[in-house]
């Protein structure tokens, strides 16, 4: 019985069909009337986003200028130094035992200069009466001169040591953060030379100035100039913006993730208590703005032929015409010429239009 009744529901079916008691659907999408806009007057301010990370404008990594054990840490990371206050100290132990041997290395000199000077002094007189040979005499002169660089060496050796003494003490070379602190107390650690990099014994940075570093693509870079203002927005500081201004484009593309583009360059000004090195950001960079311009959606407007065009709806009639358009944001365009406010336009070209029109003027 059930294979009868489904049977006799197909046939219906079929024959409403046919006899026009539903409706067909090519009828239908044929009655459907196209979504439209009317170009209004708006505000349109464009932003270009992008990303960066937050950098002090001065950041260094402290290394010694000579080897070591170290003998003290004066700093933990986080801690606020000023310029010339004491960070690391170096055993000094081997180097005060060079300083005692160097100093008596110069009393002996002393001592031996003292002597051939009056001996010398001596030899003048008498050279000056002829009673000394001029070979005897010349020869005392040579002796006291070997002795006069005999002591200016072991003087030239303890300002050595010095210098070398005054190196176990390495200092904050400026106002500002230490970041981290790698390093141990009884670590022995290598002196930065120029054949090698030496250890680091921590990083450092002033944090009164900091910088927002971003890549712009090629496209983009254009928009921007230097001095313009940056909104920069920190995921850690969500409650607070922070304003920077761009100091500096690179002036030569680099590529960065697969993108070719430009560094771009920002420094925060005002309050930053809540900003951190290393913290990625979110940036909004305002390139433009029109103020109560003909507007319409970006998504009424078309090219065609290599042309800017809209479909302005006249009755029941569509008219494909030529405009000029301006700056442009995530959701309208600015009409700057082609079009006049309150005029109606299809937001979806037509399947066929006739060829774009010149706007009689």
């Amino acid at each position: 019985m059930a294979k009868y009744l489904i049977t006799l529901l197909l046939l219906l079916a079929g024959l409403a069909y046919w006899m026009d008691w539903l409706p067909k659907g090519e009828t239908a999408s044929k009655d459907k009337t196209p979504p439209t806009v009317v170009a209004t007057r708006m505000d349109i301010a464009p932003v270009l986003p992008l990303s960066g990370e937050v950098a002090p404008a001065f950041q260094v990594d402290v290394k010694p200028e000579i080897g070591g054990k170290i003998k003290k840490i004066h700093v933990i990371a986080g801690q606020n130094v000023r310029k010339g206050e004491p960070l690391v100290t170096i055993d000094d132990t081997d180097l005060l035992n060079d300083r005692a041997s160097a100093e008596a290395e110069i009393a002996g000199a002393r001592l031996r200069v003292e002597k051939i000077l009056g001996n010398f002094s001596r030899a003048k007189q008498l050279f000056a009466q002829k009673l000394l040979s001029r070979e005897e005499y010349a020869n005392l002169e040579a002796d006291y001169q070997i002795a006069e660089n005999e002591l200016a060496k072991s003087l030239f050796r303890r300002q050595t040591v010095d210098d070398r003494l005054a190196k176990t003490r390495v200092v904050s070379p400026a106002d500002g953060t230490i970041l981290d602190v790698p390093v141990n107390e009884g670590q022995v650690v290598v002196g930065a030379a120029s054949v090698n990099s030496g250890t680091n014994l921590m990083s450092f940075a002033d944090l009164s100035r900091l910088l927002i570093n971003a890549h712009v693509n090629q496209l983009d870079a254009g928009k921007l100039s230097v001095g313009q203002l940056m909104e920069v927005h920190s995921p850690d500081s969500s409650d607070q913006d922070y304003q920077a201004r761009i100091e500096f484009i690179a002036p030569l593309a680099t590529v960065k993730n697969n993108i070719k583009g430009f560094e771009v360059r920002g420094v925060i000004e005002g309050n930053r208590e809540s900003m951190r090195p290393g913290v990625s950001v979110s940036i909004i960079v305002p390139i433009g703005k029109a103020e109560g311009v003909v507007s319409l959606p970006v998504t009424a407007v078309f090219e065609r032929d290599r042309k800017t065009v809209v479909y302005v709806l006249k009755g029941k009639e569509t008219e494909c015409r030529d405009v000029v358009v301006g700056l442009m944001d995530s959701s309208h365009v600015e009409i700057k010429s082609g079009l006049t406010e309150g005029e109606e336009v299809l937001m979806v070209a037509p399947p066929e239009s006739a060829p774009p029109k010149k706007k009689k003027t």
